[in-house]
Parts: C-alpha cells; structure tokens; sequence
C-alpha cells in the first residue's frame, strides 16, 4: 500500500475572494498540479457560474471545497500555516521565498495538515489573517510591480509545492508532534487572561502585547507537548495569583 501522498494534506485557502472566477482558476491550478482540499472564507459570490468556467473542468475540486466562516474555522485542524503576502510587515513572522516556504509547508504535511493562506483580491490579508498563521510566503516578482492575481499567486505556489515534492520524498521526518491550530490560539487565550488576572495586561490599553507574543512564539514552531507545559505553567501560576 503506498503512503499517502503529502499534497492530500495542504489546504489552499482564500480568504474574502470577490471574484468567482478567480475561485475557478485556483481550482484548475490545483488540479493540475494534483493538491484537492479548497477552502474558501465569505466568498463575495460562490457557487457561481463563472467559478466554474474558470475552473476548466476541475469542477471535484469546486464540488467538495469548504466554505467558512472564519479563518479559524478553515485553519482548524492544521500545525501550520503560511500567509501569502507580498506587502511588507510591522511585527512580521518569519519570511520565506515560495520554494523555501513551500518545502516547509511539505516537511509538515507529510503527516498533518498545513494550510496556505491567501487573501482578497483588493487589499490582501489583513494583519489580524496574518497573525493567524505561523509564517509568511512571499512570491519574488518585480519590485516596481509586484502585484499577483490572486490566482496566478495560487497557481505559483502549487506549483513549488509540486516541485518540492520530489526533493521531500526523502528526507527525515521529526518524532516530535507540532501543536495544532487549536492548541496554540487556545495557549494564546489562556496565557492573555492570566496577563490580566495578574495585572501584566491592562486590558483596557493592551497596546500590542499579544501581537508581539504571536510573533515571538511563531518563530518557534510549538510542539503539542511544549504546548502542554506552558498552559500547565500557566494553571500553576494562577492557583498562586
């Protein structure tokens, strides 16, 4: 029996798209280089005629995508996530080129799921998207233009994912298992009410204090055991407040 193949394991999300065509087109880039699972955030208009005249025949991948939503809700389940954006960040995560974040994603997705995320077609994904996800892609193109459809973005990094396949196959695989989506934005939940049960965090003035933690934990890749201790640290600290 051969094992499964780890373009099943990513997800291709879009988040607010406001073209049905463009849903079709990603459809037909994913299709052609062999990824299934859509996901798509409060499309602007989905099912529609034009999502499947874009899509070219790829209409499985239309049929069975997901609409949510939330981005919480389509990243559910998944140990990382990558933001598509070209725009620079205040705060940002980690940064990677499309063929270093693509063996990233691939690395993961050997066993669980991962997600790339794209956002609208007008203003991109929002800081809040962002800091969501655990790193960021960017696309190298013309600095003095380097605007992308948003499928052509798709279509860029499927095909780095399909490329990277070839050169994964081989290497080796981490016995530690990655936090989940879940895991850590509940971390993060647990770890701001005790910030405020202490009196670290006002939340009345929280400035960027959680931005800022996103960031710094984002870099280190939580497992779900690392994950375990910190919350256990945290219920600790609070019997003692």
């Amino acid at each position: 029996m051969n094992p499964p193949c780890p373009l099943d394991n990513i997800r291709i999300i879009l988040s607010h798209p406001s073209h049905p065509g463009n849903i079709g087109a990603s459809a037909r880039a994913m299709k052609t280089m062999g990824l299934e699972s859509l996901y798509l955030v409060n499309p602007k208009s989905f099912p529609d005629k034009e999502a499947e005249t874009r899509s070219a025949g790829a209409w499985d991948i239309l049929n069975n995508s997901k609409v949510c939503t939330s981005l919480d809700e389509a990243l559910n389940g998944t140990v990382l996530a990558a933001a598509i954006t070209a725009r620079r960040r205040d705060l940002s995560h980690v940064v990677f080129d499309s063929n270093q974040g693509a063996k990233k994603l691939l690395g993961q997705a050997k066993k669980l799921p991962v997600a790339l995320v794209f956002g609208t077609e007008v203003s991109g994904l929002t800081s809040v998207e962002v800091s969501k996800c655990q790193i960021i892609v960017n696309i190298p193109a013309n600095p003095a233009y380097s605007s992308l459809n948003l499928a052509s973005a798709v279509q860029v990094m499927v095909y780095e994912l399909r490329m990277a396949l070839s050169t994964n196959e081989h290497s080796t695989q981490s016995l530690n298992i990655p936090a989940s989506f879940q895991e850590i934005e509940l971390f993060y939940r647990h770890l701001e009410q005790t910030m405020i049960s202490c009196g670290f965090l006002d939340p009345k003035e929280p400035k960027r204090l959680m931005q800022r933690i996103r960031r710094l934990f984002s870099r280190t890749r939580l497992e779900k055991e690392e994950i375990n201790i910190l919350r256990g640290i945290l219920s600790s600290f609070e019997k003692h407040i």
